[in-house]
């Protein structure tokens, strides 16, 4: 029998799911599986109701000609029907993760006063161990954060290779927090975080239902998204839901299984020193390799760095400053500009960048700097392929000057021959560098 799907305001394209709004006619719990975008349910309110000199949108239930009793009862029969669906009929709830966004504030004479968000038609549930207490929704934070850092934890759920299959895709507007700082993990799959540990989704059990908040996704097509939640949801509806080992369970073992445990505790050490051996040789090869990036990155994040670790690489004191280098050293101090294309050629902004800084430091008292220009162009080509990688003025420019003009493969070339040769006294070197006027050519500054 195939799998019933509905779609609420969320733009999925497939021949069998049905769409359908918050506020439409089909109950969520005639469905095996509903999927929503709760993005649009405050407009019903940010667009009838102003916002007040508090800056609250607020209304009064005896004035407000029924629509704060609409919309209460609409919360709630859609809080009813998605109960059904997960708890009686262990169904599938997937829904995207934002803030709580506008609410509105619902007073009625002497009586309490009510909030409407765009979650106040979730389920509750209380899942409870021994020392801990899950109470969602009502003790969850949906916190306003953006970004695009996603993070897919390891997990069994089949919603899992959805994760993974957008994981580019993704840009969450909200995080899920717990009020009481409960171990979400005690008692929810945890799917996805961001690089701080925030939670991005989740799949909480409802009994034999399951509840799944997934961060929203941008450039995807509707179609393709849809054929691949409509996958995960055909593999979840035959597995069963997610439940926390109670703490009595080991005293109940069965036959082979303390071997196994054994077995498995003597791999997960192993593996524990391989990941950690893996690790320390990572940061090793990192260490030995970042001298590459100069020849294909852009940027004072990725570039810059990697031109300040050559320069040190040949021995000069480094310190980054405003997006330049100072270079010192016995054989005489430098000023570095290093600048990556976007194209062929650097252009006329690098080269003036490093005569106002040299200017600068003479007013500043610091004496006349020698000038570096370190250009990247072309950086999509092989370096032993790029053509020149300056324009003629900034040729022209530099030479005038007196400053040297070198490509980063030029650079990267002497870190390599210093690095091979593992000469320690590399003055001659330098002083080639300070000596050099125009471009560079190598052996013999020209």
């Amino acid at each position: 029998m195939e799998t019933r799907t509905l779609s609420i305001d969320w733009s999925l394209n497939h021949p069998s799911i049905q769409r359908e709004t918050f506020f439409g006619r089909f109950s969520f719990s005639s469905y095996d599986a509903v999927l929503i975008d709760p993005h649009e349910i405050p407009h019903r309110w940010t667009h009838e109701v102003g916002i007040s000199a508090d800056g609250v949108r607020r209304v009064d239930s005896t004035r407000d000609r029924g629509l704060s009793k609409t919309l209460t009862a609409w919360m709630g029969k859609r809080r009813t029907e998605s109960e059904d669906l997960l708890k009686r009929a262990g169904g599938i709830l997937i829904c995207r993760l934002r803030s709580r966004g506008e609410p509105l504030e619902i007073s009625s004479g002497d009586g309490p006063v009510e909030h409407l968000d765009r979650y106040s038609w979730l389920p509750s549930v209380s899942l409870v161990d021994r020392h801990h207490q899950l109470v969602f929704p009502s003790n969850g934070r949906f916190v306003p954060r953006r970004g695009r850092d996603v993070i897919v934890e390891d997990s069994d759920s089949p919603i899992s290779e959805y994760i993974d299959q957008f994981r580019e895709f993704f840009v969450y507007d909200a995080v899920y927090q717990d009020l009481l700082s409960t171990p979400i993990e005690r008692f929810a799959k945890i799917l996805a975080r961001n690089k701080v540990g925030d939670v991005l989704a989740l799949e909480i059990p409802f009994d034999e239902g399951r509840l799944i908040l997934l961060p929203p996704t941008e450039g995807v097509s509707p179609s393709y998204e849809a054929s691949v939640l409509r996958e995960a949801i055909d593999r979840m509806i035959d597995r069963p839901a997610f439940a926390a080992t109670p703490d009595w369970l080991p005293s109940y073992p069965l036959p082979g299984e303390d071997a196994l445990n054994d077995e498995l505790a003597r791999l997960q050490e192993r593996h524990a020193a391989l990941t950690e051996k893996i690790a320390e040789l990572d940061a090793n090869r990192q260490d030995v390799t970042k001298f590459k990036r100069m020849l294909y990155t852009r940027g004072r994040f990725a570039y810059l760095p990697a031109v300040a670790d050559g320069f040190r690489a040949l021995g000069f004191d480094v310190e980054t400053d405003d997006g330049m280098l100072m270079l010192r050293a016995e054989e005489g101090d430098a000023l570095v500009v290093a600048a990556a294309a976007e194209g062929a050629k650097v252009e006329l902004p690098a080269y003036r960048q490093l005569l106002s800084a040299i200017d600068q430091a003479v007013t500043d008292g610091d004496g006349r700097l020698k000038g570096i220009l370190v250009v990247s162009g072309s950086r999509e080509l092989d370096p032993k392929r790029r053509g020149t990688q300056f324009s003629e003025g900034v040729l022209r420019g530099c030479t005038d000057q007196g400053y040297c003009i070198l490509s980063s493969f030029h650079l990267f070339k002497l870190v390599q021959e210093t690095l091979e040769s593992k000469r320690k006294n590399l003055a001659s070197l330098r002083r080639r560098l300070i000596e050099c006027d125009g471009e560079w050519r190598g052996a013999e500054a020209k």
